[in-house]
């Protein structure tokens, strides 16, 4: 499935969540049933995969960030209920895309009406600031969630 039609799925699946449910609700409640709706619609989609922090080179310890969805092992969506989205909340989706490798990302906002931001993945390092978290020459960073308590969001 090429990243069209994987970002044709999503948003399709977007509508569909937000047509059932209506606005008002929690970004958890809106992952679970983007998670159902994509399953039902045979896209591949795994929630919460952790992308371990490197610095210089060297994991840092007990420290990782942890992506909403990554669907069709190509697509990072991120997945928000907030009145609107600001520059903040695709931060964290510009650093999963660049740690983590992936063409494609996909901001959703469950609001009155479904806000669907596209954001295509960083391929080059722009700055040294950007240096700190980059990982090493890794070809999948991603790693399974353990079962343990969920990390706190720092964004």
């Amino acid at each position: 499935m090429d990243l069209n039609e994987i970002s044709r799925r999503i948003s399709q699946a977007a509508m569909r969540v937000h047509q059932e449910l209506g606005p008002g609700l929690g970004a958890s409640l809106y992952r679970s049933c983007m998670l159902i709706e994509l399953t039902s619609m045979g896209v591949k989609a795994r929630p919460g995969l952790l992308l371990p922090v490197y610095y210089r080179g060297q994991k840092v310890s007990g420290e990782a960030f942890r992506m909403d969805v990554l669907v069709e092992n190509q697509v990072i969506v991120e997945v928000k209920a907030v009145e609107s989205v600001q520059d903040a909340h695709a931060r964290p989706l510009l650093t999963y895309l660049r740690l983590a490798k992936k063409p494609l990302g996909m901001l959703l906002n469950f609001n009155e009406k479904v806000t669907i931001k596209v954001f295509p993945g960083v391929t080059m390092l722009q700055s040294p600031q950007q240096e700190r978290l980059r990982t090493p020459n890794m070809s999948n960073p991603i790693v399974e969630p353990q079962e343990s308590k969920p990390l706190p969001r720092a964004f």
